[in-house]
């Protein structure tokens, strides 16, 4: 049965809408969101993260008006893989702050601001989740990708970039509303940047602990089953990438 949201255009605020790709999943909640940007008045939008090369999805996006501009939070393909299709119909640049990913026009420069569809969209560069995430900050809102989610906790590549990262959000003033790649919008990014912050400090003391009571030669697969045995097992593979960066974190304070 398909959800009501899948393939009906929803807007959150007189900025942005949302296109929820009907891919849901452990790792992509209700699907993909793909947002559409722009100032009231404007013909042309902003696409951030196309999805997959979704011929159910992708389509929309080309009926939403002109594009002026493709935008990649980071490289995964259930934000990315549509980007090359949607940009050969419409005729839009492609920007990512991996060079790769970008399509006539050059990556992302931290801290860069950006002028279309009648915005001004801040670059703010967020490693962790992956090395190439970003926010993108339009006035109130921060669109924040996979590195803050509308529930639960993303997967870690490298956990003190992303605590950085956290932190960098907690300097953002008060008052912005997170719009994320998956799950429901949130009114406080920088509440949920705490909580985040407090939950991976939590998670580091249980890594601690478990390898106190099983050993320092413990494998990442013996900490999960230790720390995360509250968890569905479903998602303890990609437990075991968050517990390899937190570990790869304490072994690196400890030189």
């Amino acid at each position: 049965m398909t959800h009501p949201a899948y393939g009906q255009l929803r807007a959150v605020s007189p900025l942005a809408s949302v296109l929820l790709e009907n891919n849901p999943g452990k790792m992509t909640l209700d699907g993909t969101n793909t947002w559409v940007l722009r100032a009231p008045g404007a013909t042309e939008c902003v696409i951030v993260d196309p999805g997959y090369h979704d011929m159910d999805h992708l389509p929309k996006l080309t009926e939403l008006g002109p594009v002026a501009l493709i935008v990649l939070t980071h490289h995964h393909p259930d934000h990315a893989e549509g980007a090359p299709w949607l940009a050969e119909r419409t005729g839009a640049p492609v920007r990512a702050f991996d060079e790769s990913l970008c399509r006539d026009a050059g990556s992302f420069v931290d801290g860069e601001r950006i002028l279309a569809a009648g915005l001004e969209i801040e670059v703010v560069h967020t490693p962790g989740h992956t090395e190439d995430s970003v926010c993108l900050r339009i006035n109130d809102h921060v669109l924040t990708g996979d590195t803050i989610l509308g529930r639960g906790t993303t997967v870690l590549q490298d956990l003190g970039s992303y605590l950085g990262s956290l932190r960098r959000l907690l300097e953002l003033p008060e008052g912005l509303r997170a719009l994320p790649g998956h799950g429901p919008e949130l009114p406080d990014l920088r509440a949920v940047a705490q909580e985040y912050l407090d939950h991976r400090e939590q998670r580091l003391d249980q890594v601690r602990s478990a390898l106190s009571a099983l050993g320092e030669d413990a494998t990442p697969r013996q900490i999960v089953e230790h720390v995360y045995a509250d968890v569905d097992q479903s998602l303890w593979g990609p437990a075991e990438h968050s517990v390899r960066a937190q570990l790869d974190y304490l072994r690196a304070s400890r030189r």
